[in-house]
């Protein structure tokens, strides 16, 4: 039985994991991919936008060349962190169920058995079933600390589940001279744009006039240090802007789309990158009974600000799960709730 199960070793997940660790829990991390796996998912030599402090998970062990580190330093500097540490991580592991004990009793007709279950819930004893591609695990804590690009959001147009379509974009060479096209207007598109201006593809931005013209942080423009390179490659005509209304179509050598006015064009085309965003999986957490809303960021699960613990008892939410979507309020939520968590596992009357 783990004090504390973490689903995710991102940032949240590594600093609960050390968290938890100081605070003498036993506990698990479980991650699908790599230690880092979002950050491992960014462009290839991406400069990241955010300052070591807004990273590091301890003051000053980060340390870029420059004043902001690139992906392959961050991505450095966490796993040498999991293993400095000797964090208790698992990875390309798969959660594929989440359940609590009661609903875990395998025989539904074994009341008594079920009746055990919700009495260790009403007294604190809280405990629920983890499984995986590769075993079953007990918890009497759970927390999601799982990202978002797994989940990127769609066109849903035709052709879009052709080969040439991508929903990341991790580095510019393969399409040097090719005729590629980005759908988006936030920092992932106008990076892709501007790597891939820069770098010799023939690159189309696809953009709302909207979000083009955004310069309000708090609406999620393209950071100015991104957006300013890109006006100098459109001045150098190695940058063009379609003003957008819709895309209609992806054929295999071209897109359909409307401009901002609403007329249909066509475009020639070798490689389209739909990067509009993407969401939490939030499916487990709505299976356990968490409630959710609406952000700004689309749906969230309901949870205390001041513990990250949602409506179900001893589920807890952190980084993209949470209205705190950026790395430094995802390392703060677990810095917040693990000591919080640990402090009501000692109070709590023995079994």
């Amino acid at each position: 039985m783990f004090d504390l199960i973490i689903i995710g070793a991102g940032p949240a997940g590594i600093t609960a994991a050390h968290e938890a660790k100081k605070s003498g829990l036993n506990y698990l991390v479980i991650e699908k991919g790599l230690i880092g796996n979002t950050v491992y998912n960014y462009p290839v030599g991406l400069t990241v936008f955010s300052t070591t402090n807004e990273l590091e998970i301890e003051t000053g062990q980060l340390k870029p060349a420059r004043e902001k580190p690139t992906r392959e330093e961050l991505l450095s500097y966490y796993v040498r962190f999991v293993l400095e540490h000797e964090l208790n991580v698992h990875t390309e592991e798969t959660v594929v169920e989440v359940r609590s004990a009661e609903c875990g009793v395998r025989n539904e007709n074994d009341a008594e058995a079920r009746a055990s279950a919700r009495a260790k819930h009403e007294v604190g004893q809280r405990a629920f079933f983890v499984t995986t591609d590769k075993g079953e695990y007990q918890t009497k804590n759970i927390l999601f600390a799982i990202g978002a690009m797994d989940h990127p959001r769609k066109l849903n147009v035709p052709g879009e589940d052709l080969p040439k379509v991508y929903d990341t974009f991790r580095e510019t060479y393969p399409w040097v001279k090719k005729r590629a096209l980005i759908v988006g207007g936030g920092n992932s598109a106008g990076e892709a744009a501007l790597f891939l201006a820069e770098e010799g593809a023939d690159t189309t931005l696809a953009i709302f006039r909207s979000d083009w013209e955004n310069e309000d942080p708090k609406q999620g423009c393209i950071k100015y240090w991104v957006k300013q390179p890109l006006a100098d490659e459109l001045k150098k005509h190695c940058l063009k802007l379609f003003f957008l209304g819709k895309v209609i179509e992806i054929t295999e050598d071209a897109i359909v789309m409307e401009n901002e006015a609403g007329e249909e064009e066509i475009l020639p085309n070798d490689v389209v990158f739909v990067l509009i965003g993407s969401d939490a999986d939030l499916t487990m957490l709505k299976a356990l009974g968490v409630e959710t809303e609406h952000g700004k960021a689309g749906e969230v699960p309901v949870y205390d600000p001041a513990t990250f613990e949602t409506n179900v008892p001893g589920i807890y939410v952190a980084g993209h799960f949470t209205h705190q979507r950026h790395i430094k309020g995802a390392i703060d939520a677990a810095k917040l709730l693990v000591p919080k968590l640990a402090v009501r596992i000692e109070n709590r009357p023995p079994s």
